[in-house]
């Protein structure tokens, strides 16, 4: 005990401060998620995912992996879609063993009729709150404070990123034309909608 590095106010304000907001917000999200289509935060995310993923497929690891959750709490979720419709799981035709996540018509359907709420709630509460230095210095504070949190002590990836792979507009957040569209000339719903 005697070696515990107390946080001193300055700090305790600071992390007081980011959980307050950060539950806050989270409920708005939820709320909105829930009362536009049902769907569940982590729910969402899968959906947003998959949407921008080649033939909006993914395998269930390489999901997980994104998702930054484990593969049982993944499965459950998965299973959870399944029985709404929104999404399948299909055997992997390059692995026997593997299993990919599916996002359906009607999954698709979903994110695009809950994608316009879920980006109102995020920019009402957050985005529109701070100026673009602010915006710019959370990424920084954000991804160094992933960065510490990773496996290998480096995020790997840009600010605006989750994966290494996939940015920030593709992630059901911002408008935009990159990637993958399900709808044909259309931006996916995850490019046009958080999460």
């Amino acid at each position: 005990m005697a070696d515990t590095r107390w946080l001193s106010e300055g700090e305790l304000d600071a992390w007081m401060a980011y959980l307050r907001a950060t539950h806050l917000l989270e409920r708005r999200i939820e709320e909105q998620l829930k009362a536009d289509s049902g769907l569940t935060h982590p729910h969402y995310e899968i959906l947003a995912k998959l949407s921008i993923a080649p033939q909006r497929r993914l395998r269930m690891s390489d999901l997980a992996r994104r998702l930054v959750v484990s593969k049982s709490g993944l499965t459950y979720q998965i299973g959870q879609l399944e029985k709404r419709g929104l999404v399948e799981r299909m055997d992997c035709p390059s692995d026997e063993r593997g299993v990919l996540a599916v996002l359906t018509d009607e999954g698709v359907r979903c994110l695009e009729k809950t994608a316009p709420g879920h980006v109102a709630v995020v920019r009402a509460f957050l985005i529109d709150q701070l100026t673009p230095e602010e915006l710019a210095t959370m990424t920084r504070i954000m991804s160094k404070a992933a960065a510490a949190m990773s496996p290998n002590g480096s995020h790997g990836s840009p600010p605006g990123s989750w994966d290494g792979s996939r940015s920030e507009s593709q992630n059901g957040l911002r408008s935009g034309s990159q990637g993958g569209s399900p709808n044909g000339d259309r931006p996916s719903p995850s490019q046009v909608d958080p999460a």
